[in-house]
């Protein structure tokens, strides 16, 4: 039940905590409750178009208080530096006191993983902010000007996306996309094949069944010892995440990831809600991997939980399944695989003009919208809850 003036303290402003933050504001409008959202920027930032920026494409710049205007929730532009989960305090870097919580909602997200290969996270470029994706899109201007080659590191979404934003802006320079799987191995047989025609049409060349062991300022070196040529290295291939709750001993896997409950609390620190990246979410059918697409879900049922604690009310076990695989093929293609709730594919798949007007439309410019309208409504922001297969918790 809520005692006095329950403070509410979200770390984190991407997909998972804009949306926990936006709803938790509606949810306890009428009471006497807190939130603080605290991020290092005060720009929202769309992972999802980072690609487009790093192909030099000027995006609307989102201010995060803008977004909240009239939600009272008090924006706090800094970075989470600690936390003591005893006396539930953050320390912040901004030269204030640290923020003392009541509930902690942790949904720091994660980071492009330069660090496990040699030269990464000095030769590489990365679409970790628009800060960087903007520097690479400066690089690939200067080089298209006397023509150069280009590698793409990873061939999951965000490298395909990439790959082909960057092949089609920058028609004069070499793009190669190294992948350990084949690109688009996570969709059926048909999405496949439109994916690699893309590819083809783009002049992108496809390495896939390779390693990366080391980036080189001219190239990159791989696992049986050839080079290739590289006079720009994009590093997507993994992931890590913050080392905060860790250090502060709240319970992690051997990644980083909190460990949380059905509910998404923490399983040694029940005050403590984990989202999006930095929770290692289990349900009946696997582990959540870290997208906007269950992020979003994420933050809207962790808000809707604190908000039936604070209430004294019973809480539902989080349901989750994944909908569809939508990928970016350039500005005028794209592919959206549908799936099954474990993220198999379905047969029902989407290609060319009909999938980039359902990218566009219905998936990037979705949250956003979502956050702002929370200010008159509720909106869901779940497109499934995974049917037969979430209905049994996690073992």
């Amino acid at each position: 039940m809520m005692n006095g003036n329950h403070h509410i303290v979200v770390l984190g402003a991407g997909y998972s905590g804009m949306m926990a933050t936006a709803r938790l504001a509606r949810r306890l409008r009428r009471t006497d409750a807190r939130i603080t959202l605290v991020n290092p920027s005060a720009s929202f930032t769309e992972r999802l178009r980072l690609h487009q920026i790093a192909a030099g494409q000027r995006l609307t710049d989102f201010r995060i208080p803008e977004v909240l205007t009239g939600t009272g929730v008090t924006f706090v532009a800094g970075t989470a530096t600690a936390i003591d989960p005893g006396t539930r305090t953050v320390d912040i870097d901004d030269g204030t006191e640290a923020l003392r919580y009541d509930t902690l909602v942790y949904a720091l997200g994660s980071h492009p993983d330069t660090g496990k290969v040699p030269g990464a996270d000095v030769h590489g470029f990365t679409l970790d902010s628009p800060e960087t994706a903007s520097r690479l899109a400066a690089r690939l201007r200067d080089l298209e000007a006397s023509g150069g080659t280009v590698t793409v590191c990873g061939g999951g979404l965000t490298g395909i996306e990439a790959a082909t934003e960057i092949a089609e802006t920058f028609p004069r320079l070499d793009v190669t996309l190294l992948s350990h799987d084949k690109p688009g191995a996570m969709m059926g047989a048909k999405a496949r094949a439109h994916l690699r025609r893309a590819l083809d049409r783009l002049g992108v060349t496809v390495r896939s069944g390779v390693r990366v062991t080391k980036v080189l300022p001219n190239s990159v070196e791989l696992e049986d010892g050839r080079n290739v040529p590289s006079d720009v290295c994009l590093w997507t291939a993994g992931v890590s995440v913050s080392p905060l709750a860790k250090d502060a001993g709240i319970a992690t896997d051997r990644r980083g990831l909190v460990l949380v409950d059905a509910t998404l609390r923490s399983v040694s620190h029940p005050d403590i809600h984990a989202i999006g990246d930095a929770a290692a979410i289990r349900l009946a059918w696997g582990q959540i991997h870290g997208t906007c697409q269950s992020g979003i879900p994420a933050g809207q049922y962790t808000a809707d939980t604190i908000a039936r604690l604070l209430r004294g009310k019973r809480v539902k076990p989080f349901r989750y399944g994944y909908f569809h695989q939508p990928v970016s093929l350039g500005r005028r293609d794209a592919v959206i695989q549908f799936t099954h709730a474990d993220d198999t594919p379905r047969r029902a798949y989407l290609k060319g003009r009909s999938a980039v007007f359902y990218k566009e439309r219905l998936v990037s410019s979705t949250p956003l919208k979502t956050y702002r309208l929370h200010r008159y409504m509720y909106v869901t922001g779940t497109l499934s809850k995974g049917g037969r297969a979430t209905r049994k918790p996690a073992v």
